[in-house]
């Protein structure tokens, strides 16, 4: 018999590390709702929530969507009835600001944060990873030209759709986006570490071995359905 546990996380990581797909190994695993600040904050866009269209507003003018318009969103997120079991965290929270405030959001309803993964790769290795992703104009799925070739060339292996590289997915870009993120992430890492949170994993290697790392973090694996 499975036991049931409750599960509150947050990953961390830098752009291509690998935070998404080992996102999408711990829903399975656990059953909890993979909240990505991204979607959540297109789902908001697209169903004209009041925050919603605050953000597109901005979003038409090229600005950056506010601290406060992304913690508002993430708010409303977290207390839908499939987070009651736990939830998982992918972008969110990206500044001290927002990691102060996801507290306070959690504290309220009785909860906390239980573990911080945070996914650490060298740079090279992460500019190597974006610089070579390609996309399916069709379905969306992913390649990489270095490490996840399609067979099919310049198309989608799964449909047979035209691949397509990202406008930021270039070194130029990509470095900007590491200063930044390198930049935000000093002191929130160091504010979870504080609390005792924060567990850091290599992101080299397979990611069914970056996997047994964060299952290990994260206890007994047979306590688990995965």
């Amino acid at each position: 018999m499975t036991t049931e546990r409750t599960l509150n996380l947050v990953l961390l990581g830098p752009p291509g590390a690998g935070k998404g797909t080992q996102a999408k190994m711990l829903t399975t695993c656990f059953k909890l709702p993979h909240i990505s600040t991204g979607e959540i904050l297109r789902a908001a866009v697209k169903e004209q929530t009041p925050l919603g269209i605050k953000a597109k507003e901005l979003m038409d003018m090229g600005a950056l969507v506010s601290d406060e318009i992304v913690i508002g969103i993430v708010e409303e997120r977290l207390t839908k009835s499939d987070c009651e079991k736990g939830f998982i965290l992918d972008g969110f929270p990206r500044t001290l600001h927002q990691a102060v405030e996801l507290k306070k959001i959690l504290l309220v309803r009785g909860k906390a944060i239980d573990h911080v993964i945070s996914v650490e790769v060298a740079k090279d290795e992460l500019l190597a990873r974006i610089t070579g992703r390609l996309s399916c104009h069709s379905c969306g799925k992913g390649f990489n030209q270095v490490f996840d070739p399609s067979a099919s060339g310049d198309k989608c292996d799964g449909c047979g759709g035209e691949l397509y590289q990202r406008d930021d997915d270039n070194e130029d870009s990509m470095r900007m986006r590491l200063d930044v993120y390198e930049q935000q992430t000093a002191p929130l890492a160091a504010y979870y570490a504080d609390d005792s949170l924060l567990r850091t994993i290599n992101g080299s290697g397979s990611i069914e071995g970056i996997q047994r790392n964060i299952l290990d973090i994260l206890g007994n694996r047979s306590e688990w359905i995965c």
